[in-house]
């Protein structure tokens, strides 16, 4: 299997890039390119009418490949990122991209330090390491031929480049290296999230994926006080989603775990996981929530942080102070996978 480099798409598409590195080298994008020192060390790329300007010249290509140094072991600023391992500027969807081009274990420490408090037990970091090698893995079999395999921001695993690195997460990712959960000898879709809240979600209900995998399993994390939290909503937060006037608001159903499934919002009836988006993910944390009336608005209580499938990582730290092993907590929240080392 092919796995020792990834492509990360760092931030979201822009007009343009700015790139800083010592003895910056540019090539194409390819492995085996030929990298010829660039003239700077710095550059802003843009385009104009379908072509790349790399400092302020036209570029007869559609992507660059930039490195640092003589063998490309130097950092990159991308936007403000510092990262290992080379940066591609191409075209996206709507403007450009910067693609950080690194080998996997690095590009791990960068999610570690990212994904999971530092803090947290040497086996909880562990079991992050190889739930977010493992998620890395099935999206680059899943997008292998794209111009790259995941994004940098919450939507896929949060990546910050360098600048999170640590010596606690790169020993757990090394001591970890090459290990994954597979079912059925394939990389699972090792989903994981902060806080469920004391029962994970199956797949189907959290993410509609029904994978034999992603079970709702019990966890020790709704004793904890950062488990909990409050959000008060006004009318003006539901505007656009209850009609003429959301005067309502009301959990219509909910999933075997207690989250809700649909929201009654004035006269229309949303899906929670529309609600949550519209909310914000950050203020409405989860859907394992109950609604009051307060005063104009509505006061919502609630349990857990994120959609609740999979690892639970701030259940993943109670059970690692408790004396688990990382493979027992994978074995406890992805139930049935097997754990393989699929490369030194």
């Amino acid at each position: 299997m092919a796995a020792e480099t990834m492509r990360i798409a760092v931030g979201p598409e822009s007009s343009k890039v700015t790139l800083e590195g010592d003895a910056l080298r540019v090539g194409a994008d390819a492995d085996e390119a030929t990298f010829e020192p660039f003239a700077s060390s710095s550059v802003t790329i843009t385009s104009e009418n379908g072509k790349l300007i790399a400092g302020g010249a036209p570029v007869p290509a559609n992507a660059l490949r930039f490195r640092s140094g003589p063998d490309g072991a130097g950092v990159i600023q991308v936007n403000g990122v510092r990262v290992k391992g080379d940066v591609v500027v191409l075209f996206g969807k709507t403007q450009l991209a910067a693609v950080n081009v690194l080998a996997l274990e690095d590009y791990l420490v960068g999610v570690l330090g990212s994904e999971m408090p530092k803090s947290f037990p040497e086996e909880a970091l562990k079991a992050q390491a190889v739930a977010a090698r493992t998620y890395a893995l099935n999206k680059k079999l899943e997008q292998y031929s794209q111009p790259f395999h995941l994004g940098s921001s919450v939507i896929s695993q949060v990546y910050k480049g360098l600048d999170v690195e640590d010596p606690r997460t790169r020993e757990a990712v090394e001591s970890t290296r090459g290990m994954v959960l597979t079912w059925q000898l394939q990389p699972i879709e090792a989903y994981f999230h902060a806080s469920c809240g004391g029962r994970t979600e199956n797949g189907s209900d959290a993410l509609g994926r029904d994978l034999p995998y992603l079970q709702a399993v019990d966890c020790p994390c709704g004793r904890l006080p950062t488990s909990h939290w409050t959000l008060d909503l006004k009318p003006a937060d539901l505007k656009g989603m209850g009609g003429a006037k959301a005067s309502a608001l009301h959990v219509q159903g909910r999933s075997p775990t207690g989250r809700a499934r649909r929201v009654e919002v004035g006269s229309r009836s949303v899906d929670a996981v529309t609600f949550r988006e519209r909310i914000g993910y950050m203020r409405l944390k989860s859907l394992q929530f109950d609604i009051e009336k307060s005063g104009a608005g509505w006061k919502l209580q609630g349990h857990g942080f994120g959609h609740g499938a999979g690892m639970c990582q701030w259940g993943a730290r109670v059970y690692a102070e408790k004396g688990w092993g990382f493979e027992k907590i994978l074995q406890h929240y992805y139930p049935g996978t097997e754990l393989q080392k699929l490369y030194e």
